[in-house]
């Protein structure tokens, strides 16, 4: 049984007295490189974690004697994230700073986003997974996830951040490998990047508008990476089962050999999660923080008490054609936690 401590959301004072009582000092040691994993939040998204929360915890990592920097992984759908440059702005834009935060921004798979380095997984979709450099290269790891619904496993969770986060935008391709991109044909410019670096030779250009034959695609994702205009995205009404196990297999790579703390923020919790620019209120009311060294306990804790409070099965009613515990399942199957937990209030 895994211990999850929790502060509700009228005793932040308690946040320090939480990463204490979680073992903050059982992950970081004097001189080591902590990567803090967060979303920075899309363009007209209002529901990230805010930066008053994220430089406590940087306060936090100094007074260890740690050396802290906020970090991401670049997305496969554009927007104001999908390459480095942009994501830094908007990271800005939300008060991400230096001045405000403490520590500096990295993203963890570089300009482009494929900056990654391969990890032995020996799972049952990948034998090596392409981790963010940033997150591989650094010493701790520490995970500041905004709990939320989400499409692929009817929650987003500090599984979500690590499996989904900590993959390179190449990675993210390989989760949702053999799903072949929907286009928009009214946004292409028929410049033929695309066809340039498709590697299956599945792309041309048909009166001056991209074509992909289905038949000879392997959705890798390559067009989407290199397309400027939003022409080619995934269609996420599409994902099965089979891309919550290799999301899970991802995080499962990521955190191998790491020492890590996961704290999730259970407040402003939407429908979806905070790559969607969106106006809807949250589903339930705010809850809390809770922090533990288990990513699947700390999920568990954290679905079972939106519930609670919510009095129904929240992410169910929300994603009917979804099971929330799929992925939980998945995750303590292949050792990375338990689903039994001690709820700990400070």
């Amino acid at each position: 049984m895994s211990k999850v401590y929790f502060i509700d959301f009228k005793s932040l004072r308690k946040f320090k007295k939480l990463l204490l009582h979680a073992g903050l000092d059982r992950v970081v040691s004097k001189n080591d490189i902590v990567a803090i994993k967060l979303h920075f939040g899309e363009k007209g998204n209002r529901g990230y974690v805010k930066p008053e929360y994220v430089q406590r915890v940087v306060k936090e990592v100094k007074a260890l004697k740690g050396r802290p920097f906020l970090t991401d992984s670049n997305t496969i759908y554009v927007g104001e994230r999908s390459d480095a440059l942009r994501h830094r702005a908007i990271a800005r834009t939300h008060g991400f700073s230096l001045e405000n935060c403490g520590a500096p921004i990295v993203i963890a798979d570089g300009l482009r986003g494929n900056s990654f380095v391969e990890v032995e997984s020996g799972q049952k979709h990948f034998k090596k997974i392409k981790v963010a450099s940033a997150l591989y290269q650094a010493d701790r790891l520490i995970f500041v996830t905004h709990f939320t619904g989400h499409e692929l496993g009817g929650f987003g969770g500090a599984l979500k951040n690590v499996g989904m986060g900590g993959a390179s935008r190449t990675g993210k391709y390989e989760i949702h490998e053999a799903v072949v991109p929907k286009i928009e044909k009214g946004k292409c410019t028929g410049c033929g990047v695309c066809v340039t670096w498709c590697p299956a030779g599945a792309i041309n250009i048909v009166k001056k508008k991209v074509n992909i034959d289905s038949d000879k695609c392997i959705g890798c994702g390559e067009c989407i990476l290199y397309c400027n205009f939003g022409t080619l995205s995934i269609e996420w009404s599409n994902l099965t089962e089979s891309e919550q196990e290799k999301l899970v297999e991802y995080a499962y790579g990521v955190l191998k050999n790491k020492k890590v703390l996961f704290i999730n923020f259970l407040n402003f919790i939407t429908k979806l999660c905070d790559c969607c620019a969106t106006t809807a209120g949250p589903v339930v009311p705010d809850i809390g923080i809770l922090a533990s060294f288990d990513p699947v306990a700390i999920d568990e804790a954290s679905v079972k008490l939106v519930n609670e409070v919510g009095k129904r099965d929240v992410f169910r009613q929300l994603f009917p054609g979804k099971d929330w515990e799929f992925q939980l399942n998945y995750a303590q199957k292949l050792g990375m936690g338990t689903r039994n937990y001690e709820l700990v209030r400070i």
